[in-house]
């Protein structure tokens, strides 16, 4: 094989090596071998390219399919969470998103998406495909813990139903390292809006912009906690910021790695160019999330 095919080569399996798993799996399976590539040293490097260029609709194909197979893998899971009452109408006052994980009774969502004092009760809206019955269904639940600290929750299933059919996958938290890298392509899962446009999922997708630190803005007197105020003088916690908008509604949404399909972090807030009513005027499309790493502990309390 000539100098300038063996380059070309290592060029094209060091793109392949960048891609993600599946789609790196695919690339490698119709790259030819090495040995190929030698047999085909008197075709020269354009036939080379012309064996790989068969493999390419194919690869094409396969990295287009990615985020659409991974919106219909997760959307079962992902649920919206509000209040409840026989008494008003709508009955179900929306607030925010939450999502299934770990045996599909406990939810996961954002503290400020919980009201405080809880005056009514707590539900989810689970999507149709997201349980047994096949139809949108009102789930009464109770929050099993809070972080306020870290604005974060957890609800759990509060009648004897069933667990919901689907759960998300936590990213895994090794030490320090950071779960997802700056540059990562990211979706974040929710219901912006909430029931002004029906209590309808929605995907948007961006980029980890930076992993920064930042402190959340101080509970209220009646929120301070042992732990809120412990927390607090930790210092600032680890978000991720990101080029994508969330509206409101996201919040306690997951933010899901494409490449992995698991979640790396929760929707949290989104930067305000102006007044509250700028987030839907005018978007600022920053937008911050908690990374997960926060929510495993929390889960094993």
């Amino acid at each position: 094989m000539t100098r300038s095919a063996r380059s070309t080569r290592s060029t094209i399996l060091e793109g392949i090596d960048a891609m993600p798993p599946r789609q790196a799996a695919l690339a490698h399976r119709l790259l030819p071998r090495r040995r190929d590539v030698l047999a085909l040293g008197s075709i020269g490097l354009l036939g080379g390219a012309g064996l790989l260029g068969v493999a390419l609709p194919a690869l094409a194909q396969e990295m287009s399919n990615t985020l659409p197979d991974l919106i219909d893998r997760s959307r079962q899971a992902v649920v919206a969470v509000g209040t409840f009452s026989a008494t008003d109408n709508p009955r179900f006052g929306f607030r925010g998103t939450g999502f299934a994980v770990g045996d599909g009774r406990r939810i996961v969502t954002c503290a400020h998406v919980i009201p405080n004092p809880i005056e009514k009760d707590l539900a989810i809206t689970v999507p149709a495909a997201g349980n047994a019955s096949g139809q949108p269904q009102l789930r009464p639940v109770k929050l099993l813990r809070r972080d306020t600290a870290r604005d974060l929750a957890i609800l759990e299933l509060a009648d004897d139903k069933g667990a919901l059919v689907d759960v998300l996958s936590l990213a895994e938290v090794v030490g320090e390292q950071p779960v997802v890298r700056e540059g990562a392509a990211v979706a974040l899962m929710g219901y912006p809006i909430g029931t002004a446009l029906g209590v309808t999922m929605a995907t948007h997708r961006g980029t980890v912009a930076a992993i920064t630190r930042a402190a959340l803005p101080a509970p209220t007197s009646n929120t301070l906690s042992e732990r809120a105020v412990r927390q607090l003088r930790e210092g600032p916690m680890e978000f991720l910021q990101l080029d994508a908008t969330a509206y409101p509604g996201n919040s306690g949404g997951p933010l899901l790695d494409i490449r992995t399909g698991k979640v790396v972090g929760v929707v949290n807030m989104v930067v305000l160019k102006g007044t509250r009513e700028s987030a839907l005027s005018a978007p600022s499309g920053i937008t911050y999330a908690v990374p997960v790493k926060y929510v495993g502990p929390l889960l094993e309390k």
